[in-house]
């Protein structure tokens, strides 16, 4: 089993003894909003689950009808996990908006009856600061967007259960029963910013994105550093899925440059770019240079013998090239 398998199913395991935990404790204490964060780490269970599938679907080498290899699936997976926290975070306003109407109607909060729910609602806030801590450094490391996905849901769980253990502990404390819903209700506006950024991160390269511009500007710094070996390049593309990053490009060579030349600085140019951005799969088009007007790119110091220069001069004065 590899790191990032490992690390989904440790999420698996600790959400569904959270939502085992929450939703029995819940339905003893009579409270609601124990009650309530036990879907919500039910829904987490969900996530982890999804989770846990694109990583391994995902890790899957390309075959007749993926061509381009599996890794769109953890973008898929964190685009569903994004939605799955908008319902988290509608959920807990739902609930923090029925707590404020219950309240100001005069309903009476089970004080007494809180202390358990208190206790299980820090060590999930425990339990989900180490998950997710784990789920983040291995995300970073794989750059595996489901499973950043899944620590970014964990976290939001963070918040909700620490937002609702003080609103609990306020409650024993003071008998200000407004505060949890109040509390609650911020809580909600944090994980839907989370959402957001999780979502403008998981979706895009589903629609072929291009790279950001600095991974960019890094793959144009490995072609500046062989300029002199080339004429020019364009039609530079690029696109993410799930960890794998695809580059293609047009790249001009002198004309009559021998195809192992073009090939070895095809491999260069494609081990370097990988070397800086890994996982990254470079297909490189070679093209002969077009110059008919016999400057060429001598004039513009790159490929410094170009052959293609040299033949078009001989060319041009009647006498056949080296070879012929």
């Amino acid at each position: 089993m590899d790191e990032k398998t490992q690390v989904a199913s440790l999420s698996v395991l600790s959400n569904t003894l959270l939502t085992l935990s929450k939703i029995v404790i819940g339905i003893a204490s009579g409270s609601v909003s124990i009650l309530s964060e036990g879907i919500h780490s039910g829904i987490d269970l969900v996530a982890a689950f999804i989770a846990l599938f694109a990583v391994k679907e995902s890790g899957k080498p390309a075959d007749l009808d993926h061509a381009y290899g599996h890794g769109k699936i953890e973008n898929v997976s964190g685009t569903v996990e994004a939605v799955l926290i908008f319902i988290a975070a509608i959920m807990i306003i739902v609930e923090a908006i029925q707590k404020i109407c219950k309240i100001m109607a005069g309903a009476e909060g089970r004080a007494g009856d809180l202390g358990l729910g208190m206790v299980i609602m820090g060590i999930s806030s425990i339990m989900n600061i180490i998950v997710s801590t784990c789920l983040m450094r291995v995300a970073k490391r794989t750059d595996s967007v489901a499973l950043e996905a899944d620590a970014l849901h964990l976290r939001t769980d963070v918040y909700t259960s620490a937002g609702v253990f003080s609103g609990l502990l306020i409650i024993q404390l003071t008998g200000w029963a407004i505060l949890d819903p109040i509390v609650a209700f911020g809580v909600a506006l944090m994980i839907i910013k989370a959402a957001l950024d999780l979502t403008k991160k998981a979706f895009a390269p589903l629609v072929d994105v291009s790279l950001p511009d600095e991974e960019r500007e890094i793959i144009r710094e490995v072609l500046r550093f062989h300029e002199t070996e080339f004429v020019e390049f364009h039609k530079l593309r690029t696109r993410k899925a799930g960890s794998e990053r695809h580059v293609d490009l047009h790249l001009v060579v002198a004309k009559y440059t021998s195809v192992l030349d073009v090939h070895e600085l095809c491999d260069q140019i494609e081990r370097e770019i990988n070397e800086k951005l890994q996982g990254t799969h470079v297909l490189i088009h070679a093209e002969p240079c077009s110059n008919l007007n016999v400057e060429c790119p001598v004039e513009k110091g790159l490929a410094s013998d170009c052959q293609g220069c040299q033949i078009q001069k001989s060319e041009a004065s009647g006498q056949k090239p080296d070879g012929e």
